[in-house]
């Protein structure tokens, strides 16, 4: 018989797991295979449409590195983790369902970029708090693989999804039929890509249904409540831990390094649908099998990954996705409908799309292990006693540069009128990453941490 113990942190880890189910679809739908290329055949112009992408998705960015780590610390002083969720689901919600507004030939830009903006505001920042549990979920030995099974759950809901929408709804704009040949599901008109549209609508159904479990399960300490003054205190925290940075180098040197490969993973998640609608002149189809191929991969690996993980430590993972990923951002410049790595091809040859397909396999192997090690890093690197306010530093270091990948690729896009070469700037940002990455301690400076032994998580369990 199960202890009571052990049965509620079962069903607690079970939980957390959900929030990874329920929250990828929107980097799976929304920003890399549905609604990314959609916005690219409703502006009708490849570089363009990603000159846009990655500006707004830029301004989205630097939002969120100016207040990561101040909500962070925040809730280290007040507590309660899940009201912070709510809210930021509440966000993630509206956000996403605004999408739907995105009808061809009557829709404002702005709005549409502003509202897909809002949404991931709100997943970015219920993230930093769902992280932020994660060491309270288990002893330090099973935290990869714990962080891994989730990162594999969340694909695989992710893929769920993402079959839905290519069975049921998203249209052809040349057939007005789905990938399996179907008319859109519920009656919507083709002719006004309401199939494609409602993939705004789902992302939020979905968020809202499977956060069920996630709320169900997952319970935090009773909260402090509110102090007088605690936005003051929380950015005096947060002052004090960025300028003791230098005096941790090993987290430092982490937060640097994962700053920059995560910048240019990002990259290749936000621009990888609508470089392949723009150059290969994909479909949202197309893009969208893509993505099974991917997440399907990613699944997989971020299973491996967490095995990997707890066999070999987190270093050694990342490092070697670190690698895969810079030949992937290589290979994709390299990769043109009449050439394959400065070969010519005959006209209408498929090579360009295998390529492309191996590519995505790569990114989705890759981009899962390398984003469930780095939390498992981020654990051993950060203050025990101020997870969420470490989090929050990750989530900075996350976006600190958050708008430079698609900044730089839409300045570099609108520069040179290519989107081939408006994508070169993701292959620096890894190779950064992985330089900075040789000064990271694998237990990072925990042994120097003061009080550590002595003072346990105000999170813990």
């Amino acid at each position: 018989m199960t202890p009571p113990g052990q049965e509620r942190q079962g069903k607690r880890i079970l939980g957390w797991y959900f929030f990874d189910w329920a929250s990828q679809p929107y980097n799976t739908l929304l920003i890399t295979f549905i609604f990314g290329p959609y916005i690219n055949e409703l502006m009708g112009d490849g570089s363009a449409a990603q000159t846009a992408w990655g500006f707004g998705i830029g301004a989205a960015g630097i939002v969120i590195a100016i207040l990561a780590p101040i909500l962070g610390a925040m809730a280290d002083v007040a507590g309660n983790r899940l009201r912070w969720i709510w809210v930021f689901s509440l966000l993630y919600v509206v956000g996403a369902a605004g999408l739907w507004f995105a009808a061809p030939g009557d829709y404002n830009l702005v709005l549409i970029l502003t509202l897909f903006a809002i949404g991931m505001i709100g997943m970015e920042f219920a993230t930093i708090f769902t992280n932020s549990m994660l060491p309270d979920l288990g002893p330090r030995e099973r935290i990869g693989r714990i962080s891994g099974n989730g990162w594999a759950f969340g694909y695989l809901g992710g893929l769920v999804a993402l079959v839905i929408m290519l069975v049921f709804f998203a249209e052809s704009a040349e057939t007005g039929r789905t990938a399996f040949g179907l008319s859109p599901a519920l009656g919507f008109d083709p002719d006004l890509r309401e199939g494609t549209r409602f993939v705004g609508p789902l992302t939020a159904l979905w968020f809202a249904a499977f956060m069920i479990p996630f709320f169900l399960y997952v319970r935090d300490p009773k909260p402090r409540g509110m102090p007088t003054g605690a936005v003051r205190a929380a950015l005096r925290e947060v002052g004090q831990t960025i300028r003791g940075l230098p005096q941790r180098p090993s987290l430092f040197a982490y937060l640097g390094s994962s700053m920059f490969y995560r910048d240019g993973l990002n990259g290749m998640y936000t621009f990888g649908g609508i470089y392949a609608a723009g150059v290969l002149g994909w479909s949202v189809v197309d893009t969208g099998i893509f993505g099974i191929l991917a997440i399907i991969t990613g699944a997989i690996f971020a299973w491996l990954g967490g095995m990997a993980d707890t066999r070999f430590g987190p270093k050694p993972v990342i490092t070697v996705c670190i690698l895969v990923l810079t030949f992937v951002a290589v290979s994709i410049v390299l990769i043109s409908p009449t050439s394959l790595y400065g070969m010519t091809l005959p006209e209408g040859s498929s090579l360009p799309d295998v390529a492309f397909y191996v590519m995505g396999a790569l990114i989705g192997a890759a981009g899962g292990v390398i984003q469930a090690a780095s939390r498992t890093m981020m654990v051993r690197q950060g203050n025990p006693t101020k997870m969420t306010e470490a989090f929050g530093l990750y989530a900075l270091a996350g976006k600190a540069t958050s708008f430079l990948a698609p900044l730089s690729i839409g300045l570099v896009t609108w520069a040179t009128n290519s989107q081939q070469l408006g994508v070169t700037p993701i292959i620096a940002l890894f190779l950064i990453g992985l330089v900075l990455l040789v000064w990271v301690k694998p237990d990072g400076d925990r042994a120097e941490w003061s009080d550590t032994s002595s003072s346990p998580s105000p999170h813990s369990a």
